[in-house]
């Protein structure tokens, strides 16, 4: 599955098809309302120039939230960790919304409890 930010400049490549996408009402995501599919680095391709984005850091410093800086659409995160630093998530709103629109979707607290709800 493929995606990119509105302007074309940040896109990606999901190898296959998510088996569910994540809906998560932490800070972050109840602001910035992604639909994330997460994989490992391989799984998710991101093709853009080095500049093409802002990563946003915050908290823990676990991940980066990867952001356009011409259009301000967010495309991904990336996991900073040493352990993990392959785990990523792509935003598949980014997607053309026929292309995602049967794949189930999972709610995460990732506000209080950090578990999935339901």
């Amino acid at each position: 599955m493929n995606g990119s930010c509105h302007c074309g400049a940040v896109k990606f490549t999901f190898d296959g098809r998510p088996t569910r996408l994540v809906q998560c009402n932490c800070s972050i995501c109840r602001r910035l309302s992604p639909l994330w599919a997460h994989g490992p680095e391989g799984k998710i391709t991101v093709y853009a120039a080095p500049d093409a984005t802002i990563a946003y850091v915050w908290g823990d410093k676990g991940l980066a939230f990867h952001t356009c800086k011409t259009c301000g659409c967010t495309t991904h995160w990336a996991g900073l960790e040493e352990t993990s630093p392959q785990n990523m998530a792509a935003n598949m709103r980014m997607c053309d919304p026929k292309e995602i629109r049967d794949i189930p979707v999972r709610l995460f607290d990732g506000a209080e409890s950090w578990t999935f709800l339901g």
